[in-house]
């Protein structure tokens, strides 16, 4: 169990750390090109642990590919969206902003996937949302909103509302994910997704791509390194724990924005960041407890049924 959330901690620390990059290189290259880096660059780790794990053949097949495009398709929107929130926003804002990305999946689930939304859920996904307000309310209110939407400035204004956006993308990815998961395996999903994302970001290309200098191109391959190690952790976690164990360890990607944003940037929070955030981390905690609960019941139940005759 310690092994797995161990794993779960450093893919944390990569994803901060791809995000941190992000962040820092978002007003010198274009976002096509971001994404084309992050996408392309994690084949690299991607690939070697599938080869030393003997998962490469299997990896390539699939009876899917419509699937996996669709994945991609919504994965890629929600890239471009997160990484242009991430080139406005501060680094632990947008890491707030992202927790509400378990909410709206189980909003989308129960739609979509039939998943029940029992009474706790319903109280922990509203407030959770309540949260995301909390810290979305300084770049909203006083008519920021509204300059933003007249073209009138409201750079944060628009950093929130394309992480919003981005949050509410990666959790339709995560609901086609599921789908996916039924019937490929994760190295399957992981490979595909990073080559169909490579592929469309490309198409970008034509839109003003840049010659970047030595540190913004080793921060390109940086950024798609910290992806893709920070995925086959996280993957590695969940072989070693439950989800509804590791999922808590989430919330430590806030300890390294905090540190991140600081030390690089001189991110600090503001008390509706603050507040909003611990309002949405609580939520989130609510329904991982929920869920280990429900998981403890089946088990129970599972093993008190009679023997098949």
């Amino acid at each position: 169990m310690l092994t797995g959330i161990f794993y779960k901690i450093a893919s944390a620390f990569c994803f901060t750390v791809m995000a941190g990059l992000i962040r820092w290189i978002g007003h010198d290259v274009p976002t096509g090109q971001i994404v084309a880096a992050r996408s392309f660059f994690a084949l690299l780790p991607i690939l070697l642990w599938l080869g030393l794990s003997g998962e490469l053949p299997r990896a390539f097949r699939t009876p899917r590919p419509f699937g996996h495009f669709l994945r991609a398709s919504i994965g890629v929107a929600s890239m471009f969206c997160l990484f242009l929130g991430l080139a406005r926003l501060s680094l632990p804002e947008s890491t707030m902003i992202s927790y509400a990305v378990p909410l709206f999946t189980t909003i989308l689930a129960t739609v979509v996937l039939r998943e029940p939304l029992r009474l706790p859920r319903l109280v922990a996904v509203f407030v959770g949302l309540a949260g995301v307000c909390i810290v979305l309310w300084p770049h909203v209110a006083g008519g920021k909103l509204a300059e933003m939407l007249d073209g009138r400035g409201g750079e944060a204004s628009a950093g929130a509302l394309f992480a919003l956006t981005g949050a509410v993308l990666t959790s339709c990815a995560m609901i086609q994910v599921r789908r996916l998961v039924q019937t490929e395996s994760t190295g399957t999903v992981v490979f595909y997704f990073s080559t169909f994302s490579t592929l469309f970001a490309l198409l970008t290309f034509p839109f003003g791509w840049v010659v970047p200098d030595l540190p913004h191109a080793l921060a390109l391959l940086a950024t798609g390194i910290a992806g893709g190690i920070g995925q086959i952790l996280l993957t590695q976690g969940y072989r070693y724990a439950e989800a509804s164990v590791i999922a808590p360890f989430e919330y430590t990607t806030l300890i390294w924005a905090l540190a991140i944003g600081w030390l690089a940037f001189g991110d600090l929070l503001d008390i509706y960041g603050l507040v909003g955030g611990l309002v949405v981390v609580a939520s989130g905690v609510l329904v991982i407890l929920y869920e280990r609960r429900l998981g403890i019941e089946r088990a129970k139940a599972r093993r008190a049924e009679p023997p098949p005759v």
